[in-house]
């Protein structure tokens, strides 16, 4: 297939799309999942073209790795979930839909049993809001 430079994600790099973004360094850009599974879902991407790990670096990967786990650990902390879930999709048939390497970090909350996939946009401002929440938390 070859890697797409206009997929949503590349464009939420080059800023031409609009995200709700909780970290960012030289490597790696961590955002807010607009289709969030659970409040605080988030994705983490490299700032390197590949459309899934078969195509990136070991560099590459190991930054988007320690981005996770920072984040992992930012939104356990922040919003209390019961657990984490940290996963990686390779393919279509794999359940990818965005074509370029990413990774979810989904909590995973007592009250609101895991669903595999969400179907809704969620509100902006409550990304916006939980982003902030987590950010902050970051910064700590």
């Amino acid at each position: 297939m070859g890697y797409d430079d206009d997929n949503v994600f590349a464009k939420i790099l080059r800023d031409e799309m609009p995200s709700h973004r909780v970290y960012e360094d030289e490597q790696t850009l961590a955002f807010m999942d607009i289709m969030p599974v659970s409040k605080g879902h988030t994705l983490v991407i490299p700032k390197t073209k590949g459309e899934n790990i078969f195509d990136l670096d070991a560099e590459s990967l190991a930054a988007v790795i320690k981005t996770t786990k920072r984040v992992a650990e930012a939104i356990k902390k922040a919003l209390e979930p019961s657990g984490v879930i940290v996963t990686q999709l390779n393919g279509a048939k794999a359940g990818q839909t965005v074509f370029h390497y990413h990774m979810h970090i989904i909590p995973v909350y007592e009250k609101a049993p895991f669903q595999p996939h969400a179907n809704d946009l969620e509100d902006s401002e409550i990304l916006a809001s939980t982003a902030e929440t987590i950010k902050q938390t970051l910064l700590q």
